[in-house]
């Protein structure tokens, strides 16, 4: 099989765990904090407190109405938000790790790579992956309706989009 086949179905597989464990443990209502001011605010499409955040609250407000548009599951629905931008931050992560493993085993990207060699990069990835997602500022993060769950999410995507640029950056026409 493909190091870019294997690669993906290992991180899908990797972050339908992370998205799971963390929406099962994710809390039931608000929490301390600011997240009581974030769940309202997403709720009534309102300002919390600055900078804001507009793009958490309008992603929460359309969580809340999926989830029925009720005061009551308000919280819920964001807090199922923040475990599945955390979800997908581990996807990110890990592909970002197989990424540098792949650079670190084989320098020239058109080579094959062996079956042991693909068990590490993959092997990598999952151990890096699966310890950002299982500690505990991390996780604490991800089951609550707060900002930092998201903003992980778009710092990793961001991230791993540089990389993905970093393999075509020398090719004709990347840069249009």
């Amino acid at each position: 099989m493909q190091f870019k086949k294997i690669n993906n179905i290992t991180g899908w597989v990797i972050c339908l765990i992370a998205c799971t464990v963390y929406i099962l443990t994710a809390e039931a209502g608000g929490s301390f904090w600011d997240c009581g001011e974030f769940v309202s605010s997403c709720f009534k499409l309102q300002i919390p407190h600055p900078p804001g955040a507009p793009l958490f609250v309008m992603l929460g407000r359309i969580f809340i109405v999926l989830f029925g548009d009720n005061p009551l599951t308000a919280a819920k629905a964001v807090n199922i938000m923040s475990a599945l931008a955390s979800g997908f931050t581990i996807l990110f992560i890990f592909w970002t790790i197989t990424h540098f493993a792949r650079l670190n085993v084989n320098v020239n990207t058109s080579d094959k790579l062996t079956s042991s060699q693909i068990w590490s990069i993959m092997g990598a990835g999952a151990v890096g992956a699966f310890a950002y997602t299982f500690s505990d500022s991390f996780w604490y993060s991800a089951v609550e309706g707060e900002v930092y769950a998201m903003s992980s999410f778009f710092t990793a995507i961001v991230f791993w989009a540089i990389l993905k640029w970093e393999n075509h950056a020398d090719e004709p026409g990347a840069d249009k």
